[in-house]
């Protein structure tokens, strides 16, 4: 992909943007024409994608790995299920990123973040949003997809649960979303944090808090059938 200055010494070439799109966006986004399955309900994993290279990042990745490894039991249960799955991401103010060239630095500089990177790789049939403040809604297309979609539930996993997902579940409800949030699947810096956020997210949006193992993704699908 080439984005031309005012001279060829202007030229910028991003081979990984343009690999990734050749290779996954083309029928992601129905480039050729194909339509994605509709789903009434979605997975989001927010921020995983994370090198945890800030002053507090040990202490969230210590209550994250857990979560990372009960979300990707989630994950694997819902790609049986059919249910799409989108990573929703920071993009850590590298407005020349996108989010191949973030699972990379993840995984080749020695980040903190690592080992719960390589839990939740994200695959070709995934889906992806890159977002520039906390909430997964604002300023992205993630409201676009969905709606695509025909998606009406979410549910929501990540980190971090005082911030992130916080702010997601509050402009989730705001668009008349369900929630689902399973408190073993987000995580903040500290087991207090969490409790405490998803008290919030439970009284003012109405999310249903459970554990991922309560989860059940084929009745939620023929729930929306039979309605």
């Amino acid at each position: 992909m080439k984005v031309s200055g005012d001279s060829s010494s202007n030229d910028y070439t991003h081979p990984s943007l343009s690999t990734f799109l050749e290779n996954s966006l083309a029928d992601r986004y129905h480039l050729h024409g194909e339509s994605d399955r509709k789903s009434p309900v979605a997975l989001l994993l927010i921020d995983y994608i994370n090198d945890l290279e800030f002053p507090e990042g040990e202490q969230l990745l210590r209550q994250a790995l857990p979560a990372a490894r009960k979300t990707a039991a989630l994950k694997r249960r819902a790609r049986r299920e059919g249910v799409p799955i989108i990573y929703v991401n920071d993009n850590f103010g590298r407005w020349r990123s996108d989010f191949q060239k973030q699972v990379r630095h993840c995984l080749e500089d020695g980040v903190r973040g690592e080992k719960m990177v390589r839990l939740l790789l994200p695959t070709k049939e995934d889906y992806f949003v890159l977002k520039p403040k906390s909430s997964a809604f604002f300023d992205t297309t993630l409201h676009t997809v969905l709606n695509h979609l025909g998606t009406k539930k979410l549910i929501l996993t990540g980190v971090a649960a005082d911030v992130c997902i916080l702010f997601t579940a509050h402009d989730a409800h705001l668009r008349d979303y369900e929630i689902v949030i399973p408190s073993d699947c987000v995580a903040s810096e500290s087991k207090t944090d969490t409790r405490v956020a998803l008290k919030n997210m439970q009284k003012s949006t109405h999310a249903l808090v459970c554990r991922s193992e309560e989860i059940d993704f084929h009745g939620l699908l023929q729930h929306k059938k039979a309605a």
